[in-house]
């Protein structure tokens, strides 16, 4: 399996910002039990950052720094217990005994001054680092008065912006290389694949119109979500959708009614796909992939990423990439009936409105 970090750097210009993009990583969590680690000096914003976390998990009391008590602990509405450990006085030693302790955390680990740790220590999890960088206002449209912790020394024309760099070490990802070996594998027809790296390339767009407003995105695990989408779009091809599975060579017809026999359970491409990526190791890539089809409703709880990998593939028609309005005329096109059929009007407006949700009215072209 490959083992591919997955990294992402905001610029956070307010306190309101750095809260937003805790929120933001809310939005983007996979798996628990996970650990976050937060370095960064005193008043650059560590804990403003995991306050938006902590809200935007349901915690309903106001996070604060535990420098003093070492931790505290908060309950989340769906990832158990949040753990918040502060190691600003500890040496590295002590650093490491306190963190050891809750090595068994089932639920959420924030640890702050985590630099303070071995490297050994800090792996497999979220690495977060906040650093300070230096600016004017006229460069961002603020007011010195809107800027995270101002320092009363700062002249009215500084400001003192944040660099936030986010590092996912957390799921694993495949290489391209190896989507390129799975494409081979199961014959995926060349019209498809590039399909995928249409909407691959059009949801990175998205992903860094969100970064470039202090959103977290998981930018690469979304790019080979993308890539591996149809990966088995085979599997709706005996459905009459999309493709016609009679136009096939016998040998490829062969090689993919041996795939849907492995995946008899498969009620589409986009299940089928998402039990070939679990049996691989990349379950948490299987749930991005899985929710960007039409077929089943979206649960009410999606992660960035799951959203923009819906969106993207609702605005490219087969390699163009087209407004919303243009790709459900073709998708309403396809069926005998002039008035879209429920289900499609269902999810029209299911995109419209996460279109806005996203972007409002600056909608990526």
């Amino acid at each position: 399996m490959a083992s591919i970090s997955d990294k992402t750097t905001l610029r956070l210009s307010t306190a309101k910002n750095a809260q937003l993009a805790g929120e933001s990583l809310a939005e983007t969590l996979y798996t628990a039990p996970i650990t976050i680690f937060l370095t960064g000096e005193l008043g650059v914003g560590k804990t403003t950052f995991l306050q938006g976390f902590a809200r935007k998990l349901g915690i309903k009391e106001h996070l604060t720094s535990p420098t003093y008590a070492l931790e505290q602990r908060y309950q989340t509405e769906r990832y158990g217990e949040l753990l918040h450990l502060d190691l600003f006085r500890l040496s590295e030693a002590q650093a490491e005994e306190v963190a050891k302790t809750s090595d068994d955390h089932e639920g959420i680990r924030c640890i702050e001054w985590s630099d303070r740790l071995p490297n050994h220590f800090v792996q497999n999890g979220i690495l977060i680092e906040l650093t300070e960088n230096e600016c004017r206002t006229s460069d961002l449209g603020l007011r010195t008065s809107d800027v995270l912790s101002p320092k009363s020394e700062v002249q009215s024309s500084d400001v003192h912006t944040r660099i936030c760099t986010i590092q996912f070490t957390d799921i694993p990802l495949p290489s391209y290389e190896e989507v390129n070996l799975w494409r081979e594998e199961v014959k995926l027809q060349p019209h498809i694949i590039e399909h995928c790296e249409v909407v691959a390339d059009f949801a990175v767009r998205c992903a860094n119109a969100l970064i470039n407003n202090g959103i977290i995105v998981r930018k690469l695990a979304l790019q080979r979500a993308a890539q591996l989408h149809d990966l088995l779009r085979f599997f709706d091809f005996h459905l009459g959708r999309n493709g016609n599975y009679e136009d096939a060579s016998d040998e490829i017809k062969e090689i993919w009614e041996k795939w849907e026999q492995k995946y008899p359970n498969a009620d589409g491409h986009e299940s089928a796909c998402a039990a070939f990526l679990r049996e691989h190791g990349y379950s948490e890539l299987a749930e991005i992939v899985t929710l960007h089809g039409l077929r089943s409703p979206n649960p009410p709880h999606m992660t960035t990423e799951q959203k923009l990998l819906f969106y993207a593939d609702k605005r490219v028609r087969f390699t163009e990439v087209v407004s919303v309005e243009e790709r459900f005329k073709d998708i309403n096109d396809r069926y005998e009936n002039k008035d879209e059929p429920e289900f499609v009007k269902k999810w029209h407006e299911k995109t419209i409105a996460l279109e806005k949700e996203l972007f409002g009215d600056n909608i990526p072209l």
